[in-house]
């Protein structure tokens, strides 16, 4: 496993999404300008949340990327907005220096592991925020739980997404086996029950549709989302020459810290302002 490790770390390029738990966490007052966003979730009808943070002097008839930042187990859609965290201030600080509309979604809250609605829910955010704003790029960054669910997002939904970030998360539900109670919920059974969720939400499965690029990090010693599946999907997809960078600390844990997360969210909004942007309908059209 070392050996793989080390071969992937001289790898090429990838891109980002992040979440984790919330334990050991500070938290601040929400930055100036965060609004609580209310909508009424088309799949269910149920009243749903997320918050959007506007860069300064924004004007909605210009051209803005859009970060849609996904919380980790156990947290909330404030999680990236408020957390004194490393993997959530380079998030903040990504999109506030380079003037990104950002967002952080509930997604169905503390378990979602990006069950069915929770999916929905996304998909409804982003053509809502497409129909009001002039979006130009979507980039996904979560961490843990997050993390997951940014690559199980980008895997279901490639023509929606321009990047990737993803720390310290699995691209194999399939293999995966802590929070299980959480994912069962989320993906409305259990891996004998419906397996064709738990591969449908796992990355590692569908590589030929990560077209975007993707960031990813990782710790060798992470018991809580142990890295092998990341690490097996960075390695396919640098085969197939997409866009990826991975930053595996071998003796790390399940923890991003600043200078790595900026390494990973730098790289993927380089390589995703080189490529067409994405029309939300399919098709491709011209940065």
């Amino acid at each position: 496993m070392k050996n793989m490790y080390q071969r992937i770390k001289a790898l090429g390029h990838l891109l980002v999404l992040v979440i984790w738990g919330v334990s050991g966490v500070t938290f601040a007052d929400p930055p100036s300008g965060a609004r609580d966003v209310v909508f009424t979730a088309d799949c269910d009808g149920s009243e749903q949340r997320y918050v959007e943070l506007l860069p300064r002097g924004f004007d909605a008839a210009e051209p803005h990327d859009l970060m849609i930042a996904l919380h980790g187990h156990g947290s909330d859609r404030w999680q990236f907005v408020r957390d004194a965290r490393d993997e959530c201030r380079v998030a903040r600080d990504a999109a506030a220096s380079r003037r990104m509309i950002f967002v952080a979604p509930d997604y169905r809250a503390k378990t979602s592991w990006m069950g069915k609605n929770a999916e929905r829910d996304v998909v409804q955010i982003i053509g809502q925020l497409n129909r009001k704003y002039s979006v130009r790029k979507v980039l996904l960054v979560g961490g843990s739980m997050g993390a997951a669910s940014a690559l199980s997002f980008a895997a279901m939904h490639p023509e929606l997404v321009d990047g990737v970030v993803a720390m310290n998360g699995t691209a194999n539900h399939l293999e995966y086996e802590n929070f299980q109670e959480a994912i069962q919920h989320s993906f409305g059974g259990t891996k004998s029950q419906v397996p064709e969720q738990y591969k449908r939400r796992s990355a590692e499965y569908w590589p030929e549709r990560l077209t975007m690029p993707i960031g990813i990090t990782a710790g060798g010693r992470d018991t809580s989302v142990p890295p092998a599946s990341v690490l097996r999907l960075a390695n396919v997809l640098t085969k197939i020459g997409r866009h990826v960078l991975v930053v595996l600390r071998e003796e790390g844990g399940h923890s991003t810290n600043y200078e790595d997360g900026k390494q990973v969210l730098d790289f993927v909004i380089q390589h995703m302002s080189a490529l067409h942007t994405k029309d939300r309908s399919g098709e491709n059209r011209a940065k």
